[in-house]
């Protein structure tokens, strides 16, 4: 007699055995929490959440979940913002929030080994006495997991110096659809033995299985680091600086852009920095390394800044004065709360020289629809993040939303740019990868997740379209009007 679709009381009972009864949610009131990640248009409900602590436990799990025939959705905080860790619905979601050791830093060496569910932030703290640190840190990096930024390739503010997580993974242990364990690469990977496994691995949205473990580059503390705040009067000249400071060769290892509407809810929330409210934009940059360097560096910036329009400046390498000003700038997402109570957030990544051109075509876009528009991006990736604020309670508001977010991502491809730098495709998505994507392109990535997961037991359904087009589909075509992609 079956408890739920797909899995048997017995199944159930075996489940309940390898991960323990707290590794088990099967009532409603609990999987509620599972029904969305942090892009709440889609909702569906999972039929199990398994919660396992160890990769033999989650291989374990995914045996009996096979058995019973239940796709599996691989979740780590669920602060994801495209979808992509939305349940299946009937579903299992296999979360790694339990998997939070860190098992090894070597301090010789470099590097650290984690389960996949250790905090993002917990990392750097943990290796902190080591003189060591881990660069990619998510503005959710209080919450997101290392399992989780593997999944998106996630990037951060220090992306424009240090790079995405793909470039400080060393190796990945995976739990594959037969409930195999397979160790890919390591703290000392061969680059001339065997392909790169890795690389496809990184960014795969939880598509071709269920990452356990992670063993990460650590990087020496910078010697010296300081950070610069710059006030403008105009968003358009603050964009267009940022441009000048790379045509420069000035390498600090962020540079960030805030709008006045976010300026004003971040300083109305808990997370108030002291950006002043007389601004229409700022940046806040960061630069590390030798002090020499640092001090030049800040003086060349801040020159730059002052000559398209900076009206004041403010420069520190106080840790807690540091801390605060980076705390608005990483808070800001939240502080959108005060504004409406769910916010779109958009993630598209354009030339550097395009930035002022997006950020006007996001403006008009919104302001063509009713919407309120504010904007922080890791303006030295061109990553921008265009956060629209509405409530999904009104449903023709959110058509107006997902609108204005498809003319954003169709000029961020026109401009040359992309439709993602560090949120992931998940369902956000999924329809516009044909504006940047061909019919070709589309198969050699069904074909590489066939590779892995030919019985699409892992996340049916995200990133790839169901059928290739040049154009968007919101709605399923007869045969002779699209070309599926097999």
């Amino acid at each position: 007699m079956a408890t739920m679709a797909g899995l048997s009381r017995s199944q159930l009972k075996e489940l309940t055995r390898i991960v323990g009864d707290r590794g088990v949610r099967t009532d409603a009131g609990a999987k509620s929490a599972y029904e969305s990640d942090g892009f709440m248009l889609e909702r569906a409900a999972p039929s199990v959440v398994v919660l396992p602590r160890s990769t033999q436990e989650a291989a374990q799990a995914v045996r009996v979940l096979r058995d019973a025939g239940l796709v599996i959705v691989p979740r780590g905080a669920g602060t994801g913002l495209s979808g992509g860790a939305r349940p299946i619905a009937g579903g299992a979601v296999l979360g790694t929030a339990r998997m939070r050791e860190v098992l090894e830093v070597n301090e010789v060496d470099r590097y650290a080994r984690v389960q996949a569910g250790v905090v993002n932030v917990h990392l750097s703290n943990a290796c902190d006495s080591a003189g060591l640190f881990y660069a990619p840190d998510p503005s959710s990096q209080t919450a997101c997991t290392i399992g989780g930024n593997v999944g998106n390739n996630s990037g951060g503010p220090h992306g424009f110096r240090y790079g995405s997580t793909t470039r400080h993974v060393l190796g990945l242990t995976l739990v594959d659809a037969d409930g195999e364990i397979t160790e890919l690469g390591g703290a000392f990977p061969d680059p001339c033995h065997g392909y790169d496994l890795i690389g496809p691995l990184v960014g795969s949205e939880g598509m071709l299985g269920l990452v356990t473990e992670v063993t990460v580059k650590l990087l020496p503390q910078p010697e010296t680091v300081e950070t610069l705040l710059c006030l403008f009067e105009d968003l358009d000249a603050c964009c267009d600086a940022v441009s000048e400071m790379i045509a420069r060769r000035l390498e600090p290892s962020a540079i960030e852009i805030l709008d006045r509407l976010t300026i004003e809810a971040v300083e109305a929330s808990v997370l108030r920095a002291g950006y002043p409210a007389n601004a229409e934009a700022v940046m806040l940059i960061e630069v590390d390394g030798g002090a020499h360097e640092v001090a030049a560096t800040s003086e060349d910036i801040l020159q730059v800044a002052k000559e398209f329009g900076a009206f004041d400046s403010r420069r520190t390498s106080d840790p807690k004065e540091r801390k605060k000003l980076w705390a608005g700038r990483k808070g800001a997402f939240g502080a959108m709360g005060r504004i409406a109570p769910d916010l779109y957030v958009a993630d598209v990544v354009v030339p550097r020289t395009r930035l002022r051109e997006i950020v006007q075509v996001a403006a008009e876009a919104c302001t063509a629809r009713g919407l309120r528009l504010a904007n922080v991006f890791h303006a030295g990736d061109g990553n921008l993040h265009p956060n629209i604020s509405y409530d999904r309670r009104d449903k023709e508001e959110v058509s107006r939303v997902v609108e204005a977010g498809a003319i954003i991502m169709q000029a961020c491809v026109d401009a040359g740019g992309s439709l993602t730098g560090e949120h992931g495709v998940g369902l956000e998505k999924q329809d516009e990868m044909c504006m940047l994507f061909s019919n070709d392109d589309l198969g050699a990535m069904k074909s590489l997740k066939a590779v892995f997961d030919p019985a699409e037991f892992w996340n049916p359904g995200k990133m790839i379209p169901v059928r290739g087009c040049r154009e968007i589909h919101t709605k399923p075509l007869p045969i002779d009007q699209g070309e599926v992609v097999s």
